[in-house]
């Protein structure tokens, strides 16, 4: 189908209706789409419209686990009432794995999600809009602090807990002071000692 065929049959989309879909802002959308990760054109008028199939197949490629975005599911204490969910957004499979097995260890009715690119990150987030996420700094495609910056912007987040972790120094951390201020930061080489404090209180009830 070509693009006029597929605006005529109601598949293109706005790049504000994507972004409401995927819980992103309309700049990461667009992003995408200059990255080719969304097929799109743009009407005579000059509007950008989206392929709706792109968008299915895009986010079809991270539920099923494809490169930049895996789901792990937490044994659940509790069977009858919702899991809490947990979205580790991170590119180190090492503190995917350490994440997890202390959040099993600590915290087993919690549902762990993991993302491995900031990109796919927040996409998951506006899909389980989770009760805690734990942010590495440093990702591909979208760092941390635009992440968390995009984040704070939006009400649909406001419930939501933020931690981050990172191995950047106190130091280099200062270029982004702006999205950081009052998160808890856990620094990777103490995220064993520190990390288990940290959970317990972003997990408590408000």
């Amino acid at each position: 189908m070509n693009p006029v065929d597929e605006a005529n049959d109601g598949q293109a989309l706005s790049t504000l209706d994507v972004a409401r879909q995927l819980g992103m802002a309309v700049r990461s959308v667009q992003l995408m789409v200059d990255r080719g990760e969304l097929q799109a054109w743009r009407t005579p008028g000059g509007h950008r419209r989206i392929s709706r199939a792109s968008v299915e197949a895009w986010l079809s490629q991270r539920q099923t686990g494809a490169p930049g975005a895996a789901a792990v599911e937490i044994a659940r204490g509790n069977k009858t009432a919702a899991p809490r969910k947990l979205l580790y957004i991170e590119d180190s499979r090492h503190f995917q794995n350490l994440v997890s097995l202390l959040l099993r260890q600590r915290h087993p009715e919690v549902e762990l999600h993991l993302a491995d690119d900031g990109f796919a990150g927040l996409a998951m987030a506006g899909q389980l809009q989770p009760d805690v996420l734990l942010i590495d700094i440093l990702l591909p495609g979208m760092d941390g602090a635009t992440l968390i910056a995009s984040l704070r912007s939006q009400p649909a987040f406001a419930k939501s807990r933020l931690v981050v972790l990172t191995s950047l120094e106190p130091a280099d951390l200062v270029p982004y002071a702006f999205a950081l201020e009052g998160l808890p930061v856990v620094h990777k080489p103490r995220l064993v000692q520190d990390l288990p404090g940290v959970l317990a209180a972003a997990l408590a009830p408000a």
